[in-house]
């Protein structure tokens, strides 16, 4: 198979020398020797509202107080994680990569990170693993294993967002409920959810994307954070926002195929609840794998600003 070179481009909006700001561009991340790349939208740095006021209809307590929240800059996959990169990761597809040419913000071998079992049942619940659709199933602990192992063949860091880093993204610039605004009646040009879905999902990038061209971030799968999910919502936050990672219950975002509109605004949260797992074949029960949560997947980031060692083992080490 063609080895194939990671692309990364880099455009500059404004000229340094008068004082404007750099921004990355988006880019599209190859992956060595497999004809399948990631397509990565760069989202600017900036200030918003996190949380939803008391006034919006169909909120929950936890979706508050609202805080204003800073967030640096970072890049955010264009579609939901699909079951053709993520059986990349399974089967271990990659390999022979000491001659392949990788960027250096990771130093890390693919071999040392632990790898996702087989699926023991079909794990898309007779939804389609087709290339296209994005994979379900899994948990936290899984997710950030890809981003880890993505993160050794491509030599640059990925990881799954923050709940603050996902709101900002989702909203895309509006404080309505939805970053189309706040007549839900128009959700079905923008999500796959209970109205239309026919009770699956379907393939990412097939509904209108938001203002900063991600897809999907309202229905079709909910999307795994690296929050702690607190009932309580934001009151004991302190600022500037800081996951806690780890640790169950997890804040999972945006929404599924089977949710009423309600459950995909920006400000809508879901814990991950240990029913998922009521069926589990395995003994002890897997690390890797649901079987009662096909409507839950996930995207990556990319910060713009590469963080230390320490903080990339600290956002990747899940224990549940």
């Amino acid at each position: 198979m063609k080895i194939r070179s990671i692309k990364l481009f880099y455009l500059f909006m404004g000229m340094t020398a008068i004082g404007f700001t750099q921004q990355p561009s988006s880019y599209a991340q190859d992956l060595p020797g497999v004809d399948v790349e990631l397509e990565m939208v760069a989202i600017p740095s900036g200030k918003f509202q996190m949380g939803s006021p008391q006034s919006e209809t169909g909120r929950n307590s936890d979706e508050g107080p609202v805080r204003e929240v800073a967030v640096e800059g970072f890049w955010m996959s264009k579609y939901e994680i699909t079951w053709e990169l993520y059986n990349l990761f399974i089967e271990r597809a990659i390999d022979n990569l000491e001659n392949i040419a990788r960027a250096n913000e990771v130093h890390l071998e693919a071999d040392a990170v632990s790898g996702a079992t087989v699926p023991y049942v079909d794990m898309s619940l007779g939804m389609g693993r087709e290339e296209g659709f994005p994979v379900v199933n899994i948990t936290q602990r899984a997710a950030s294993a890809f981003c880890q192992w993505l993160s050794a063949i491509t030599g640059h860091y990925y990881r799954l967002p923050t709940e603050a880093e996902w709101e900002y993204a989702a909203r895309a610039g509006n404080r309505e409920a939805y970053y189309f605004g706040k007549d839900a009646s128009v959700l079905d040009n923008h999500a796959w959810f209970n109205a239309n879905s026919e009770g699956r999902y379907h393939k990412v990038g097939t509904k209108q994307p938001n203002p900063w061209e991600l897809y999907d971030m309202y229905g079709n799968v909910a999307e795994w954070t690296l929050d702690q999910y607190d009932k309580n919502g934001y009151g004991d936050a302190e600022m500037p926002f800081e996951p806690v990672v780890s640790e169950y219950p997890v804040a999972i975002r945006g929404g599924s195929f089977k949710d009423g509109p309600a459950l995909l605004r920006s400000a809508s949260r879901l814990a991950s609840d240990p029913v998922w797992k009521q069926r589990d074949p395995q003994f002890p029960r897997s690390k890797w794998w649901f079987t009662d949560a096909g409507f839950v997947g996930f995207r990556i980031v990319r910060p713009f600003e590469t963080p230390s060692e320490e903080e990339m083992n600290r956002y990747w080490s899940k224990e549940n």
